[in-house]
């Protein structure tokens, strides 16, 4: 018989409130921040352009800040499992929208991405009985790529040097197609194997 002295302590419940769902949540907030920043650029001009860049900036190393923090202190939840990703859709999603609605950016390249982030999502959710599709090194290359390139579309680059930003966008666009792929093959696979 085992010692009740030996026995598993049972494991708190992770707070709703810390510091990870509140990282989680300021970016939340930054999305309509960020939106009025690029709207207030368009009308009064090159500082709020630069102001819009660096909150994008900062709202976006927050997704890398608070993943790190959850899994780094135990502090994972289910509203963060379902926040974060809101959060950096909302993000990502505003800022291509407004580059578009600009004439900054193709509206194609919006659609493609926007389809491609909407889908994965989807996805996740339709096999989350089976387990969790993992974010994959590429994944996280597409995040990269797509974070520099429209930072680099927000920022008031002279001509010669905003000449940059699209190659970075194509190179984003190629990634998130094919981890689109990826992420689709993999819950797939995830699918079939539970009916085994």
């Amino acid at each position: 018989m085992t010692d009740p002295a030996l026995r598993a302590a049972p494991v708190p419940p992770v707070p709703l409130v810390n510091a990870a769902n509140a990282i989680t949540a300021l970016r939340l907030v930054m999305v309509p921040l960020f939106v009025a920043m690029v709207v207030a650029s368009d009308m009064v001009g090159r500082d709020w352009r630069v102001a819009a860049c660096l909150t994008f900036g900062f709202a976006s190393l927050t997704d890398f800040v608070d993943g790190w923090i959850a899994r780094r202190y135990g502090l994972v939840t289910a509203f963060g499992k379902v926040a974060d990703p809101i959060a950096d859709k909302a993000l990502t999603g505003a800022a291509l929208v407004l580059l578009s609605w600009y004439d900054r950016l193709p509206w194609w390249v919006t659609v493609v991405i926007l389809v491609r982030e909407v889908g994965v999502t989807l996805l996740r959710f339709w096999v989350i009985r089976y387990g969790v599709i993992a974010a994959s090194k590429g994944g996280k290359i597409k995040t990269t790529l797509q974070i520099m390139a429209i930072a680099w579309y927000l920022w008031p680059f002279p001509d010669p040097i905003s000449d940059i930003g699209p190659w970075i966008m194509a190179a984003a666009v190629v990634v998130t197609t094919v981890t689109g792929l990826d992420y689709t093959l993999r819950a797939l696979r995830m699918r079939a194997a539970a009916r085994v």
